[in-house]
């Protein structure tokens, strides 16, 4: 063999055993990735999980308002990714307990009955207003001593939730808000964050974050902004009526 040949030879070796190399270290990364999401979310391969949403009041039939629609479709995406499986079902049927799978919990928590007793459980340091006999106030949220008042089109709110109430059981999101769009735009805002909240809520950690979703009747889901992380002011008890501090 001439010194061409066996440089060639070499060269084409070092070519094949690079590409292995790079491909099976691609491979590793990719996998840890999809572990730590699958983490994340309580999916791991083979598992089922419940996205949770309520019924379009305005059809005779059950129908699922178009953001909530979008936000589902959303988060199908990211299961289908995680290898798992998943059901879709109305708020007001009876559903197990929480923990046993993950769960995705959508809508506006003033009529979606599963998401609001998710809410005066996990979270009772959250009330959401019912508004008064014309409807005035509905859906406002009062967390940590501040009020968030729903402005139509212009400025409007959702919490997104990660809760672990049941030890070593699976997680319960929730994105309760105060329209449709909101729900997109909070899932939007998970699928599009979630590694970054595992870094820093960890993967059995839990969060729960004030959305506002700016001008969405020029933007739709698209611009959002984080107005606190309430976390703990949202997991507290609220304190009872009356009480002062130093009393």
């Amino acid at each position: 063999m001439d010194d061409s040949l066996l440089l060639l030879t070499v060269a084409v070796a070092a070519l094949v055993v690079g590409t292995a190399g790079g491909w099976a270290a691609q491979t590793a990364v990719a996998r840890r990735k999809l572990t730590r999401e699958q983490s994340f979310f309580g999916l791991p391969d083979g598992s089922e999980c419940v996205l949770v949403t309520h019924r379009d009041s305005t059809s005779a039939h059950w129908s699922i308002p178009r953001h909530d629609a979008l936000a589902l479709l959303g988060l199908a995406a990211v299961v289908e990714n995680c290898g798992a499986h998943a059901e879709v079902a109305p708020h007001d049927t009876g559903l197990q307990g929480f923990g046993a799978r993950t769960e995705f919990c959508v809508g506006d928590p003033t009529a979606h009955r599963r998401l609001a007793a998710h809410l005066a459980n996990l979270l009772p340091g959250v009330a959401v207003h019912p508004g008064d006999e014309h409807g005035i106030g509905r859906g406002t949220f009062a967390v940590g001593g501040s009020t968030y008042r729903l402005e139509p089109g212009a400025a409007e709110h959702v919490l997104l939730a990660r809760l672990t109430a049941v030890e070593s059981g699976r997680p319960v999101f929730l994105a309760a808000g105060q329209r449709p769009v909101t729900h997109r735009a909070a899932v939007r805002h998970l699928v599009r964050n979630r590694a970054r909240l595992a870094r820093k809520y960890g993967a059995d950690g839990q969060f729960c974050l004030l959305l506002k979703v700016v001008n969405s009747q020029a933007y739709g889901p698209d611009v959002v902004e984080l107005v606190a992380d309430v976390t703990k002011a949202a997991l507290a008890p609220p304190e009872p009526k009356g009480h002062r501090a130093g009393v």
